[in-house]
């Protein structure tokens, strides 16, 4: 067994390890010396102690094994303080065409890794491929569900199916599941089960709420541009810290309450912008466990991805006390109409210290100059502050699918998850310039992307939204409010 083992802390990493089959254990202890290499991992350790963990002398080496983590399973209750309008399944049971994705996020700093899940699911109506029939009554349709994962070092693993009949959503939690395969004799799960139960019934599958996550799939070999992992399987808790709003108060719409309505796609919810995450994964031959790991969780529903888009997102930093995060995303998006209009939408979230900073266009104006790849550097200001971002990265970074209209789960954007970041925002003076700095903070983790195009050269953009847009989403309408006293005209998703 290689090991690396770190001390405890606020978001602590405890351990990755590769199976050594030559290696025997006794069950003994060990003392650490908080030394580390340029790693980031421990460079000595002295001898053992008696302890709760199993370790072996090799020459003048120990190897430990600690006791696998076991992270506590709750189930979703039906009130959060956290939890966001759109957490659920917008799928109406009608026949146009309609995707939903999750992208779920744990950050171990002190191993300067992430791991990104990705699930999606394309035309639910239709439970499997279209046949001809359908296909002359419909139109060309990409059916099935999808289990993407970006890892450590950036490595990366699909499993695809073309069937949906596995596949389950919540019509107002944020709670979903699918199953690629089964043990022999048992049903797939319809909605949330126990751990014990998940694993007792699914081969190969997933599921997720706002406070628990397992899942285990291999990888399909569709992919010979990346390098990938063959399996991938995982538990973990969540304690969520931000929603999309104050600490304290209801949490918003991302995109506003005209996110109700089927216009402006796709949609975009946040539904935690930050949280603390405690479990493991274990990625190809290698486990990491972590405790209290910086965690995120946003979604995307419609007809289809941006033509074009752009994306930073980030929950560890250095210079800031307490949890920070930020989201920052644009997008050119198709109009409603019978011509192809396209606008400029973007946003910037901040969170910390209890409060939400907002940047959208109908309190300000977001500004931005995106490299076809390697550097994003984002502006936007608000009736009260200013905020900006600087992203770089030299990593080549790694080719994730998306939904598309043309051409369904398809490779469409570009990620890494070890870009370099600086966020600063400023509260605004009364002629509107700088004045008091009141965040100033960087990281190598930021998790950047471009996606869709073309990209033939560097995209520099402004938001622009026309007033009576302006007027409308101003306006203090609580959709989710409203609607929730008549639950029988309540969208499904809100």
């Amino acid at each position: 067994m290689e090991l690396n083992v770190f001390p405890s802390s606020s978001s602590s990493f405890l351990y990755s390890s590769k199976p050594n089959n030559n290696v025997q254990f006794n069950k003994t202890r060990v003392k650490i010396h908080h030394g580390y290499n340029n790693n980031g991992a421990i460079s000595s350790m002295s001898k053992a102690e008696i302890y709760n963990v199993e370790s072996t002398r090799q020459d003048d080496d120990v190897v430990v094994r600690k006791e696998i983590l076991n992270p506590v399973y709750t189930p979703t209750p039906s009130n959060r303080p956290t939890r966001t309008p759109h957490s659920g399944y917008h799928f109406d049971g009608t026949t146009r065409k309609f995707f939903e994705g999750w992208y779920f996020k744990v950050s171990i700093p002190e191993q300067r890794q992430s791991f990104c899940f990705m699930y999606s699911v394309e035309n639910p109506a239709f439970k499997k491929e279209l046949n001809s029939f359908e296909q002359l009554q419909y139109g060309p349709r990409f059916t099935g569900v999808g289990a993407q994962i970006l890892g450590a070092d950036d490595k990366y693993i699909c499993q695809y199916t073309k069937e949906s009949q596995n596949f389950w959503g919540s019509r107002h939690e944020l709670k979903l599941g699918n199953s690629f395969s089964v043990q022999k004799g048992k049903r797939p799960p319809s909605g949330e089960v126990s751990p014990q139960v998940f694993n007792q019934s699914v081969v190969e599958g997933f599921q997720v709420t706002p406070l628990w996550h397992q899942g285990s799939i291999s990888d399909d070999g569709r992919t010979p541009y990346a390098e990938t992992v063959k399996t991938a399987r995982w538990e973990y808790s969540t304690r969520p810290v931000y929603g999309w709003g104050d600490v304290g108060s209801k949490q918003k719409s991302t995109a506003g309450w005209l996110a109700a309505f089927p216009v402006f796609e796709p949609h975009w919810q946040i539904c935690m912008a930050g949280g603390l995450s405690t479990g493991w994964i274990e990625w190809g031959d290698e486990r990491y466990e972590f405790q209290n790991a910086p965690s995120y969780c946003e979604k995307n529903w419609g007809g289809g991805f941006p033509r074009k888009w752009f994306w930073v997102q980030c929950n560890v930093f250095k210079g800031a006390s307490g949890e920070v995060a930020l989201t920052c995303g644009g997008g050119l998006r198709q109009l409603p109409g019978l011509n192809e209009t396209f606008e400029n939408a973007a946003l910037i979230g901040v969170h910390f210290g209890g409060t939400f900073y907002e940047f959208v266009p109908w309190n300000g104006v977001v500004e931005w100059e995106i490299t076809q790849w390697g550097h994003w550097h984002v502006t936007a200001d608000n009736e009260t502050h200013k905020v900006e971002l600087v992203a770089s990265t030299k990593d080549p970074g790694t080719t994730l699918r998306a939904p598309s209209i043309e051409s369904g789960l398809a490779p469409m954007c570009k990620d890494t998850c070890f870009a370099d970041l600086t966020l600063k925002i400023w509260e605004k003076c009364s002629d509107g310039s700088k004045g008091k700095l009141i965040l100033d903070v960087t990281s190598n983790m930021a998790a950047v992307e471009v996606g869709g195009g073309p990209w033939f050269n560097t995209w520099k953009g402004k938001t622009y939204t026309p007033e009576i847009i302006n007027r409308a989403l101003n306006v203090p309408v609580d959709v989710d409010g409203i609607l929730g006293l008549f639950p029988l005209f309540k969208p499904p998703g809100l």
